[in-house]
């Protein structure tokens, strides 16, 4: 059965990896979407967007917090 997954927030690469090593380890579910040229371009995306499943959210934003203090970037709207 695949988990429902949920944004954690956008990183730059390095923290990204990071973040994506710490979630293989702890069993999380994840997935990331990078913006390609012309997104990065038009929208000014700057980094990778994870997604992660979202009972284990908290886990989740608790490694985020660790690995990037500073990096949890939130959708409009979020708190």
């Amino acid at each position: 059965m695949t988990a429902s997954t949920v944004y954690l927030g956008q990183f730059t690469h390095e923290h990204a990896n990071q973040i994506a090593e710490e979630l293989e380890g702890a069993g999380i579910e994840w997935w990331a979407k990078n913006p390609g040229g012309l997104t990065r371009f038009f929208f000014m995306e700057w980094g990778a967007r994870i997604f992660v499943d979202q009972a284990r959210l908290e886990e989740a934003r608790e490694i985020a917090r660790r690995i990037a203090p500073d990096g949890l970037k939130r959708r409009r709207g979020q708190e």
